[in-house]
């Protein structure tokens, strides 16, 4: 990711060695979950750039409940966090906590973190509430040098927010994933790619879209990446992507623009 300002990164480099350093003692030392908060919220402010007294808030009220704290700018939840106790594994339940704590205030963003490790997911408020993780990291292991890692911390600081990183994030995970990947193989474009080239390796062999797709489905590609709620979904995410593509490419061709036969998705080699 490019872009980021380098007074961010001069920041990563002054206040990260500093909280590895803090969070190792903490662990050791097996701090409770309330002095875990204490130094989440040091790194929110300290790392991340907010606010600590105008845009931290602890305690945050949830139908009756409390979520460990929240970031609010201008107004606006940013996310919702829940803090666990730095010595505590986060596991599953903990995870549906903060996503129900999410789904009851109607804000798309949650973290869960024990200060070392920190797991941001997004919410899918439909009729059914779904979440996908968009981005996990180990506190402890960052290296500031590390492109990636800067890329990571980036999309969770205040900066990152005006630049809609997070959003970016959350984009590319929907679409490089087994999911897509798998639904993308099975579309027309792609498989004309695979009849071509079976065609190169035996001239007069005969075979049609339908019986490479039937291979694919039944012995190549792994079932779970092709069956069930997520894989429907990435298919209508894939083929609404390819339609609008070959939309565009007809109109242009109407239009008289000339369009390079890889943007065109049906098109097929001739026999």
């Amino acid at each position: 990711m490019a872009g980021i300002p380098q007074k961010i990164v001069d920041r990563y480099k002054a206040t990260i060695p500093k909280f590895q350093k803090v969070l190792t003692e903490a662990r050791n030392r097996d701090l409770n979950e309330a002095d875990t908060v204490t130094i989440v919220k040091d790194v929110l402010a300290d790392v991340f750039g907010y606010d600590k007294y105008t845009e931290i808030t602890g305690e945050y009220a949830i139908r009756g409940t409390f979520c460990d704290l929240a970031v609010r700018i201008d107004g606006k939840v940013q996310f919702l966090i829940e803090v666990k106790a730095i010595g505590l594994d986060l596991k599953e339940g903990h995870l549906r906590q903060a996503v129900e704590y999410g789904a009851n205030q109607g804000v798309p963003w949650v973290m869960l973190t024990n200060g070392i490790r920190w797991q941001l997911y997004k919410l899918r408020l439909d009729q059914k509430v779904n979440y996908d993780q968009v981005l996990a990291f180990d506190f402890c292991a960052l290296n500031v040098r590390s492109e990636d890692d800067r890329d990571k911390l980036f999309a969770l600081t205040k900066q990152g927010l005006a630049k809609s990183v997070r959003e970016n994030l959350y984009e590319r995970t929907q679409l490089v994933n087994r999911f897509a990947i798998a639904a993308l193989i099975q579309t027309d474009p792609v498989v004309d790619v695979i009849r071509r080239e079976l065609k190169r390796s035996a001239e007069n062999l005969r075979v049609e879209n339908e019986e490479i797709i039937a291979i694919l489905k039944n012995e190549v590609l792994k079932r779970d990446a092709i069956e069930g709620e997520e894989a429907t979904k990435a298919m209508t995410r894939i083929r609404r992507s390819s339609n609008k593509t070959l939309r565009r490419a007809r109109q242009e061709q109407e239009d008289g623009v000339s369009i390079p036969t890889s943007e065109t998705p049906s098109s097929r080699p001739e026999e």
